[in-house]
């Protein structure tokens, strides 16, 4: 069994008047867009969490911080709530509220899976892919696709070709699909079995799409003009994060069980980590070798070390 470290919490040994970070006054759309600022505590402070349902984590090896996608208050509660946090490694905070501070010119209403690449965090809201500079916060495009219901994962090519699953319906195969994304088209590539509520979905090693399954623990490798390549196992069912790591390791989350497989090359699965309520769409922080898993109704996140 692998260490696993949950961060959730607020832990204060001081009070500074540079602890809060005040949201800012509601403003016209047309004024410009702000991100949020890195909290200046003093060293004797450590803050862990800031999260309202974080469903995905994404790792910016660039800046070396864990990337939260938070989908806020329930929709019927609070419309466009959704913000996005910066994690330090520890799990400390290093910005509330980068994405979120302030609503001018944001659309976030209730953000799911994320991903890096080409320099934007990408994320799935509702039935909209948006994304957002990398280094500003900024929101710079967006692509709603009427009919799709609601994304719950996604993947992003170099050549910025979208793959976003919709899990769908228990017992409504119809609604079970990977969506294939770009500005001029948007259409479902795969549609029903083998897939049985896809959820988490991510490039392998050779650009082959791999999915994981809800309602099965089915681990499917297809290509990306949608076919079937291979299947494998996890141990349990009920998966909702991926991870494929540079020598072809793949890491399963089970948002139902609260465990990680984990299945080498040619190998059955084996649990690497257990205990970890609603495990999430997980990222790898590839510069230390652990897991980063959100655990999204309970409001936290949880960093599984994989050791050597």
């Amino acid at each position: 069994m692998r260490r696993v470290v949950l961060a959730g919490v607020v832990f204060a040994t001081a009070v500074s008047s540079a602890f809060a970070q005040a949201p800012a006054p509601a403003a016209a759309a047309s004024q410009p867009f702000v991100a949020g600022q890195p909290l200046k505590t003093t060293p004797n402070v450590k803050i862990y969490g800031s999260f309202r349902f974080s469903e995905s984590l994404s790792y910016d090896a660039d800046r070396d911080l864990i990337v939260s996608v938070n989908a806020g208050m329930a929709q019927d509660l609070v419309p466009n709530d959704g913000y996005v946090s910066l994690i330090n490694p520890d799990g400390s905070v290093h910005t509330l509220k980068w994405i979120g501070v302030n609503r001018n010119g944001l659309t976030l209403n209730h953000p799911l899976g994320s991903h890096i690449a080409n320099g934007m965090l990408y994320v799935v809201d509702i039935d909209t892919v948006r994304w957002f500079d990398m280094k500003t916060g900024e929101p710079k495009g967006n692509i709603p696709v009427n009919g799709a219901g609601r994304f719950n994962d996604l993947e992003v090519a170099k050549d910025g070709t979208i793959y976003a699953t919709v899990t769908g319906a228990p017992n409504d195969p119809t609604s079970w699909k990977v969506y294939k994304i770009t500005a001029q088209s948007q259409a479902p590539l795969i549609t029903g079995a083998p897939l049985a509520m896809p959820n988490g979905i991510t490039f392998d090693g050779k650009g082959n799409l791999v999915v994981v399954n809800i309602g099965s623990n089915d681990v499917l490798t297809f290509s990306t003009d949608g076919k079937l390549l291979g299947t494998e196992k996890a141990v349990d069912p009920g998966n909702d994060g991926v991870v494929v790591t540079a020598d072809g390791t793949k890491y399963v989350s089970s948002v139902r069980q609260g465990t990680v497989s984990r299945i080498r090359p040619g190998q059955a699965a084996e649990i690497v980590a257990s205990g970890i309520p609603t495990a999430a769409s997980m990222a790898y922080d590839s510069k230390r070798n652990r897991l980063l898993i959100p655990m999204n109704d309970w409001n936290a996140i949880a960093i599984v070390e994989l050791g050597k």
